[in-house]
């Protein structure tokens, strides 16, 4: 099934059709699948770095392909940046640089002011919730506009009035005595995320505010942004919180927590590390050494062991990436939404280079492994790739859309 372009750079193609593969590994749940999840479908990028008016959507397992300067991995700083604004950053925490983000070409306004806009789609029991943010980045950064909206019904809108002031004016339906509140909120914060605390929930129109906002910010805070470095995951490294860094660096002292966690998923993990690492591989363990550190190791299973540091940076990569997809925002290094159950969150995971170093097996296994990951709903996987091919390849039958971007000659 072809799926149309949806914004000058970007285009998309989804034509792999699902499959069911019984338990997922690191659900040890089972069950099938909650379409209830909040979970992100569609990435805007009307004026951000190179993309422009480019809408992408997401599957469960969506690659992002293209040449190198096409915005791949401008396209996932995106998606990290409205994650963190949703779970409450403030946007300078977001934008430590936000002049790098607006496009070479834009011109200032009549107040020398310049920006950037980007916005998602979240679908869930309400829907599809839109969301569009407008971030000035030039004199001063702040957000400038936002909507949420859900079934072309606006629902919370926040606009400059006065740029003198720190704050922006935002009006919400509410559909009672008034049909809208409206109030100064801050300009450095996303409103959607601070509705909860402004909005009493009295009206049935209040409520469907919250309950869009709720949805918008759930689909958006269990983000997981991961690259793994192999040149910091080689040495031994002090006990600490046992969560997965983005970095992979602490591979050895997670490995020490998750070996004794779960026996069943462990196992997993080792048989997938058997596939993609070179010689016999018996187990995966996190030692703890004479001065307190841990090491992570191959156990070989005839009395050798082989440290993480000797083997290559294909091979590091791929079993961090295979523990990333084995475990969940127990393990990793997330900010979920507390106040709901982790049965109606979905773990969003943003990889760039997915397939960056691996071999053809490699990358076969660890398509395959993310496939059947997201078929089972917990998981969502966004990555990007340079082997469009090999990756569609190993997902051997799974749903897979590939969203495929052009450079921009003109930006």
């Amino acid at each position: 099934m072809s799926v149309p372009s949806q914004g000058r750079r970007g285009g998309a193609t989804s034509g792999l059709p699902a499959r069911s593969t019984g338990d997922s590994p690191g659900d040890s749940a089972g069950g099938e699948p909650c379409p209830d999840r909040p979970r992100v479908t569609e990435l805007r990028l009307s004026a951000f770095a190179g993309l422009r008016r480019a809408a992408l959507p997401l599957g469960a397992l969506t690659f992002l392909a293209g040449p190198s300067g096409s915005g791949k991995t401008t396209a996932l700083r995106a998606y990290e940046a409205l994650a963190r604004l949703g779970a409450g950053a403030e946007v300078g925490e977001v934008f430590p640089d936000p002049a790098a983000y607006v496009p070479e070409r834009a011109r200032p306004d009549a107040q020398r002011r310049r920006g950037f806009r980007i916005g998602c789609t979240a679908d869930g029991p309400e829907g599809l919730v839109r969301l569009d943010v407008a971030v000035q980045a030039e004199p001063g950064l702040r957000i400038v506009g936002e909507r949420l909206s859900v079934g072309g019904v606006v629902l919370l809108e926040k606009a400059l009035r006065d740029p003198s002031r720190p704050c922006v004016q935002a009006a919400w339906h509410t559909a009672g005595q008034s049909p809208v509140t409206r109030a100064p909120l801050p300009d450095d914060r996303l409103a959607t995320a601070l509705l909860p605390l402004r909005v009493a929930g009295k009206t049935d129109g209040q409520r469907r505010v919250l309950a869009a906002a709720e949805q918008m910010v759930v689909a958006l805070r269990s983000v997981y942004a991961c690259d793994p470095r192999p040149d910091r995951m080689r040495a031994p490294v002090p006990l600490g919180s046992g969560r997965l860094l983005g970095p992979c660096d602490n591979l050895a002292e997670v490995l020490w927590r998750t070996r004794a966690e779960c026996g069943r998923r462990h196992a997993q993990f080792v048989a997938a590390v058997r596939a993609g690492c070179a010689g016999a591989v018996a187990d995966v363990v996190g030692e703890v050494v004479g001065d307190g550190t841990v090491r992570g190791v191959l156990d070989r299973g005839d009395g050798v062991w082989t440290e993480l540091g000797r083997l290559g940076d294909g091979e590091l990569r791929y079993l961090a990436l295979a523990l990333v997809l084995l475990t969940g925002p127990g393990v990793l290094e997330v900010d979920p939404v507390g106040e709901v159950p982790a049965a109606m969150q979905t773990l969003s995971v943003l990889v760039d280079g997915f397939d960056r170093g691996l071999d053809p097996v490699q990358r076969r296994e660890l398509t395959g492994l993310a496939a059947r990951m997201c078929e089972r709903g917990h998981i969502r996987v966004l990555g990007t790739v340079s082997d469009v091919a090999g990756v569609v390849e190993g997902a051997e039958g799974g749903s897979v859309t590939v969203v495929h971007l052009e450079r921009d000659r003109t930006s």
